[in-house]
Order: structure tokens, then C-alpha cells, then sequence
């Protein structure tokens, strides 16, 4: 898969995807401008998600624009005593007014305020800043930006495409309040992810998404792969991030789990990997809003394992934390 490293426009005027962004990047280059409503055929989706891991919780947040729909969603897990609080609200047309995403992209602005839910994320001095608030949750983050992200473009064809930025291993700080319990973010074991959508997609999509983050022996390392929405296609998702730099790596691996059993682990294999997770809690999510259908099995723990940079240098995974998950979305 080739690399780009000139900013490059997504898509036409017309909604097609131009040939010259697929690729990878190892910073925000592609313009991600794509047309909604009926000349995109309702299939334009645009979204921000940040995740958030310490040793202490788990915070994810997302604002989405789906054409058809806007959806914000705040989660948290409290690993000490397994308690999850969740907002997830989910507004239908006709209206966007409260639900804002931006395409030119970089800086980030994106708000979202419905349900009795607020979040706002917006890239400022050398990184995003990150707030929310519900009845239950309010967050006042800050997540550096100090490292190469990954930027890769997935073709299904000429009018279904998707652009997906990760940026997994950023150091994270600030402040998340749960029904009055006020936990303070910082230090080497906390990590914020970033996870940004643009573009055109099928009806139906299946896939699995894993990140890690964490230091070992002095070197600060980062894990992120996906598999089965890219197959068929000659783009991947998957990468090691050593100390800020970024080693993208062609071919699909191997995810094996169970559904079934909650507490097994996720094992992740492919020429330069050997992972696996060790789950201490799982989250299953579910969604039935007739037009929108999404179920997601969402596994987080500690990772185990090892890989490789193409020259070869290994590194060992033991202690690294994140999650690994497969997602089946209509939508």
C-alpha cells in the first residue's frame, strides 16, 4: 500500500472517490470534503470517537452524522468496581442543528448536544481538548498530540469508500466525574484513541478493531489493527508505533475469540504479530432503530505477546492495555 505525504482531496465534487487518496498517511493529509443526502444515496457518514483508557476507567465518546442520523455516545467503566454508565442518544432527521462535524480537517471542531448529553472536541495547543457532560458524566480532557498518526483510505468501489484516521498512544490528562466521584487523568498508564470516519459506505459492514498502549522497558508503544472490512481490498489498517513513529505494516491478520465466553481471550496474529488480550471486562452494545441496526462485542484488558518492526527489532506487548472488539453494523 502506498504512502502519501501530500495533502490529497478525498472524494469529487461528485461524491466519487479520487484514486490518488488511497494510501496511507502518517499524519491528518486527506481533505475528507464528501457530499450528503441523495447524491450520496443516504450513505455518507461522518465521526469522531475518542477512547479513553487509565487505570482506573474506561471513557468512550462519539459524535456522528449518518446522513439520516446524529448520534452521541458517553460511556464509562469504572475498572474498580465493573460499573458501566452509558448516555447514548440517537436522534432521526429532519434536523443537524445541535450535531456539528467538521470536514476541514486539520484543526478538529466537533459538538454534539442532545438527549441531555453535550460534547465538544476541538484541537488546540498542540492537541484536543475534550469535554462532556450528562446528567451522570462530565469530562475536561486534554490529549497531546506527540506522535505520527495512521491515515489509510479503503476503496469498495468508486462510489463506497471510507477514510479512517487512528491515533492510538496519546498521552492524556484532566479530569472524569462519575455521579459525583471525581477521578484525576495522568501519568504513563493512561492513553487516549482517537478514531475519525469519513465517507460513503455499504449497507452492511462487518469488522474487528484492536488497540494497545503502554510502556515498556523505556520504550513507548502502540497497537493497531483491523481486519475483516478490509478484505478484498488493498488497503489495512494495522500498525506499530514505536516511540512516536509509525511502521504500517500490508496483509490481513488473524483474529481469534470466542463470543460466547465473556472472560476468553482475543488472540491477534499475523508475519509481524503475536497478541493476545486477556480480558477484565467486556462490553456488549446493541442498537434496533429500524434503519440503524449495530451490535458490538467490545473486550478490554491487558495484552500479551510480541512484534516486529520490518527490520526486525522485536518488542515485547506484556503489560500493555487496551481493547479489541468486533462490531456488525446495518446502518
Amino acid at each position: 500500500m502506498d504512502e502519501i505525504t501530500s495533502p490529497v482531496d478525498l472524494g469529487s465534487t461528485a461524491g466519487l472517490l479520487n484514486p490518488a487518496a488511497v494510501g496511507y498517511a502518517r499524519s491528518a493529509l486527506h481533505r475528507p470534503v464528501v457530499p450528503s443526502g441523495l447524491r450520496g444515496g443516504w450513505r455518507t457518514k461522518r465521526w469522531e470517537y475518542w477512547g479513553i483508557m487509565t487505570p482506573d476507567l474506561v471513557l468512550g465518546m462519539t459524535i456522528a452524522h449518518l446522513d439520516y442520523a446524529s448520534t452521541l455516545q458517553l460511556y464509562v467503566l469504572e475498572r474498580g468496581t465493573g460499573k458501566e454508565t452509558a448516555a447514548e442518544p440517537l436522534k432521526l432527521l429532519p434536523t443537524y442543528a445541535d450535531v456539528s462535524v467538521s470536514d476541514e480537517l486539520p484543526p478538529l471542531t466537533a459538538f454534539g448536544s442532545f438527549g441531555g448529553s453535550t460534547l465538544r472536541f476541538h484541537d488546540a495547543d498542540g492537541g484536543t481538548r475534550l469535554s462532556a457532560s450528562s446528567s451522570r458524566i462530565s469530562a475536561d480532557l486534554f490529549a497531546e498530540a506527540d506522535g505520527d498518526v495512521l491515515g489509510v483510505v479503503v476503496p469498495w468501489s468508486a462510489n463506497r469508500y471510507q477514510y479512517t484516521l487512528k491515533d492510538v498512544a496519546r498521552r492524556v490528562s484532566g479530569t472524569v466525574a462519575v455521579d459525583g466521584r471525581e477521578y484525576k487523568i495522568g501519568g504513563e498508564e493512561s492513553f487516549a484513541v482517537l478514531d475519525r470516519g469519513r465517507g460513503r459506505w455499504p449497507y452492511s459492514r462487518r469488522w474487528n478493531w484492536g488497540v494497545g498502549s503502554g510502556t515498556v522497558d523505556g520504550t513507548r508503544l502502540g497497537l493497531q489493527f483491523g481486519g475483516k472490512w478490509t478484505a478484498g481490498t488493498p488497503a489495512t489498517e494495522n500498525a506499530l508505533i514505536v516511540d512516536g513513529h509509525l511502521h504500517h505494516y500490508d496483509g490481513e491478520l488473524e483474529f481469534a475469540y470466542d463470543l460466547a465466553d465473556p472472560a476468553s481471550p482475543w488472540r491477534v496474529t499475523g508475519p509481524w504479530i503475536d497478541a493476545t488480550l486477556t480480558p477484565f471486562h467486556r462490553r456488549v452494545a446493541a442498537t434496533n432503530a429500524v434503519v440503524i441496526r449495530a451490535q458490538t462485542w467490545q473486550a478490554f484488558g491487558t495484552w500479551t505477546g510480541t512484534a516486529r518492526t520490518p527490520n526486525g527489532t522485536e518488542y515485547p506487548l506484556d503489560g500493555l492495555t487496551g481493547w479489541v472488539e468486533e462490531a456488525r453494523n446495518r446502518w
